[in-house]
């Protein structure tokens, strides 16, 4: 239930006031003058604050610009013996809930406290979720403790707050994009536009449509003017994933907007400025890709201002246990399942991987592994046959499975797998990190329905 602060200097109305709210169940404290309001609402959690607009040292309609500024969460009820209309629009404007009259509007008050109630929920919901978002974000949502890593993230926290053009590099599946989103995240544009693209995943037509825009008329089907993705993320940072697939004429569009600020749409020969920050990323040696002719290397140079290469899980394999843990809290809560430990071999198995895949190979086996699971602990037989069993030439323990059991257990988890996804194959054949085709032939040999 929700705590309100009555501030009045007369004590006979915070005492009508705080038995009449208290009655309703509320938390009531009171408080005579805006000094002991303000010490009130800096040591205790309110979250409504009813306040009278004269008292001996203020003004409770500047007052309510002051609470809304340093507690944007709590709401303002403004009361007045004698109300108008100017103090009413001020009110409003400094962010109270309402102004109302004493005497004539008692009949309002809890209905106003209610309605401002669930205000103050919603309030609270939107401010978690920004909380949620921005770590979400940021570079606390990189998950580990080894040197590895964490050099890594130093270095990225040091350039971030630059306007230096990023390169990051490394493996696929080693986390560039949340790497990106943090740097943007940390950086002095961060209240302004973060747009990702994956620039292998576009023909070279569409992909110069998408980073430049078109003019009306550049094409068949352009009806009117489009921004890409420079304009609309102006003022803010453009990731771009893959960038050693682009095609070579757009790597010289690109090196346009990083040498001069400008681009050209599609069909238009107007430059238009733009100052984005580019943090790009590849997988791709991109200095072999110069001398094979596929990469500029002017435009190498350029975005190679400030390299970050990202390392591999297999260089920092003390950090799989915290993924495990990160990942099966996440997939537990999603399912509804209550998985709270992990046997030792299921871990040895996983450290012993050697995770081409890296980070998002560990998420969709661990996603996986919760789906199979039934009871309250993840061990090796949920994980994929390639993982469960050994293939350490020099292990004393190599688990041999005849054909039978093999397909067995697999027939199990792809009914299993298929059975979470509600007959979904799409679905089921990207947990299983399988083609779709093969998982259509599975379900046929082992006539599964």
């Amino acid at each position: 239930m929700n705590t309100i602060l009555i501030i009045d200097d007369e004590a006979k109305i915070r005492s009508l006031l705080s038995r009449i709210i208290s009655l309703e169940g509320f938390e009531v404290s009171e408080a005579s003058n805006l000094k002991s309001g303000l010490k009130k609402l800096e040591t205790l959690e309110i979250d409504i604050v009813i306040c009278d607009v004269k008292l001996p040292d203020g003004n409770g309609v500047e007052f309510s610009k002051i609470i809304k500024e340093k507690f944007p969460v709590v709401e303002v009820i403004l009361l007045t013996a004698f109300g108008n209309i100017p103090d009413g629009v001020m009110a409003i404007k400094n962010g109270a809930f309402d102004y109302i009259t004493k005497g004539d509007d008692n009949t309002r008050i809890l209905p106003l406290i209610y309605k401002a109630s669930e205000k103050v929920a919603l309030n609270k919901r939107v401010l978690h979720l920004e909380k949620q978002l921005n770590r979400k974000q940021s570079f606390d949502s990189i998950i580990g403790k080894s040197s590895t890593i964490t050099g890594v993230v130093e270095s990225a926290r040091k350039v971030a707050n630059t306007d230096a053009t990023v390169l990051l590099t490394g493996e696929t599946g080693t986390g560039k994009e949340v790497f990106a989103q943090a740097i943007h995240h940390a950086s002095k544009r961060n209240k302004n536009n973060f747009i990702a693209i994956n620039c292998s995943a576009f023909g070279k037509d569409l992909l110069e449509n998408e980073l430049f825009g078109h003019k009306a008329g550049a094409f068949t089907g352009a009806l009117k003017d489009s921004k890409g993705i420079f304009e609309e993320a102006n003022q803010g940072t453009v990731f771009l994933d893959e960038i050693g697939e682009m095609p070579l004429d757009l790597q010289a569009k690109l090196l346009r907007v990083l040498e001069s600020g400008e681009f050209l749409k599609v069909g238009d020969n107007k430059p238009i400025k733009t100052n984005v920050r580019i943090v790009a990323a590849t997988n791709r040696d991109l200095e072999s890709e110069i001398e094979k002719g596929n990469f500029r290397e002017d435009l190498y140079y350029r975005i190679n201002i400030f390299q970050i290469k990202l390392p591999s899980l297999r260089e920092r394999t003390e950090d799989i246990e915290l993924l495990v843990r990160f990942f099966l809290k996440s997939f537990s809560l999603k399912t509804g399942k209550n998985i709270t430990s992990i046997s030792p071999d299921y871990l040895k198995a996983l450290k012993n991987h050697p995770w081409k895949g890296n980070i998002r190979e560990l998420r969709n086996v661990i996603e996986r592994s919760v789906i199979l699971t039934d009871s309250s602990e993840l061990d090796v037989d949920s994980l994929p046959l390639d993982i469960s069993i050994s293939n350490d030439q020099n292990s004393s323990q190599i688990k041999i499975m005849s054909a039978f059991s093999m397909a067995s257990a697999e027939k199990m988890q792809i009914q299993k797998v298929l059975n979470h996804t509600k007959g979904n194959k799409a679905e089921a054949a990207r947990l299983l990190e399988i083609g779709i085709a093969t998982l259509y032939r599975k379900v046929e040999e082992y006539k599964i329905s």
